[in-house]
């Protein structure tokens, strides 16, 4: 068990911080520190940029969440995240098309005045 539990500290995406957890799953930092004091969720402490943060496993985190609100309430909140992020990529395209658009109109009336 200890080599999988190392496993999921270092493989891609085997991890999560706890704002993520909040954000994705909809947890309270409450509730993160009630399943880590339960023993449910493992964690080690961390910084970026001098900000400390709690990484956490995500297959305990998902198991978490599964066993405390339900498949449902998991599956929702997975669906809502990924609708998030797909919205906010659409508006950074339309954003990067808009400038591409103003670009290619400049060049346009460049090659005109030619």
């Amino acid at each position: 068990m200890y080599n999988e539990d190392k496993s999921s500290w270092t493989q891609k995406n085997g991890t999560m911080s706890d704002k993520s957890a909040r954000e994705v799953f909809g947890l309270t930092q409450e509730e993160i520190m009630q399943g880590i004091k339960s023993g449910k969720l493992q964690y080690r402490q961390n910084n970026m940029h001098g900000n400390p943060y709690l990484k956490l496993i995500r297959s305990e985190v998902e198991s978490f969440v599964k066993k405390k609100y339900g498949e449902n309430h998991f599956n929702k909140h997975v669906i809502e995240y990924e609708l998030k992020e797909i919205k906010r990529e659409i508006n950074s395209m339309k954003r990067k098309v808009s400038i591409l658009e103003k670009r290619k109109i400049e060049l346009m009336n460049m090659i005109v005045n030619y």
